[in-house]
């Protein structure tokens, strides 16, 4: 992989985990397999790093503050001091496992769930209303129908604020993504999607297709013509766009992570 280290002046509120004995619990369930190259962004104490290494993963450790990314380097081969929103990812296939930056939890995500980034599946602690908000099935929000295109979206666990130093003013969650073997979407036309949906979500249903499309299509796909863009899930809005676009979601070639 290439990976080159950039400065950024932004901040980011951190919060530790506590316990080591925790972070393996999480770093088994994620089902990490010795050899598998992950990433850990905001690797901060190393609690999750020193899992994931045990687990036998190559594992590369994205730090932002020099302290920290110091102390990391005494303990680890692969550390990388940059900001997690500029830093490049690997080239490769990859998993990414982390406990992320409560403030850039987001931002983070847009970056790691480009279907351009060759990301297998990723398990990161995000604060609790960030994962139940982007995993909901309904009502569905404009990121969560973006990424579930190319990503099976799940919240698979509550992880307590007690669980962290210092303890943030919220719960967190496990937020988990798997890239999708067969895309709902072809990643070549992400753009365009992305700027369906956007439009979608601002002006309505009938901004995008004509009144007769539209009630042909709700009967088909399952749901009310007079439904609001949140009432449509990730497959119904990408079957919407599918068959705007005029191809087949069996021409998508599948994601292959043996390359």
């Amino acid at each position: 992989m290439c990976v080159r280290a950039r400065q950024s002046p932004r901040p980011r509120a951190q919060h530790f985990l506590r316990s080591s004995a925790f972070a393996a619990e999480l770093v088994r369930a994620a089902g990490v397999r010795p050899g598998e190259l992950v990433v850990d962004i905001g690797a901060g104490s190393g609690v999750l790093t020193g899992a994931l290494a045990r687990a036998g993963a190559r594992v590369i450790a994205v730090e932002r503050d020099p302290a920290l990314a110091a102390g990391l380097r005494r303990r680890f081969a692969d550390v990388v001091e940059a900001d997690a929103l500029e830093v490049e990812l690997p080239d490769e296939p990859f998993r990414v496992v982390a406990n992320l930056p409560f403030a850039a939890g987001t931002a983070i995500l847009r970056r790691i769930l480009d279907p351009a980034i060759p990301l297998r599946a990723a398990d990161v602690i995000v604060e609790w209303g960030l994962a139940a908000k982007r995993t909901a099935v309904w009502p569905s929000t404009r990121l969560g129908v973006e990424w579930g295109a190319w990503h099976e979206l799940t919240l698979e666990r509550r992880v307590p604020r007690c669980c962290f130093a210092p303890p943030p003013s919220v719960d967190a969650a496990v937020l988990r993504a798997v890239r999708r073997e067969g895309p709902l979407v072809d990643p070549a036309d992400a753009p365009a999607y992305e700027r369906f949906v956007g439009r979608g979500f601002r002006e309505g249903m009938r901004a995008l297709v004509t009144p007769r499309q539209l009630k042909r299509a709700a009967v088909e796909l399952g749901f009310d013509a007079r439904a609001n863009p949140r009432d449509l899930d990730a497959r119904q809005w990408a079957a919407l766009f599918v068959r705007r676009r005029g191809y087949s979601p069996a021409r998508h070639e599948p994601f292959n992570p043996v390359q």
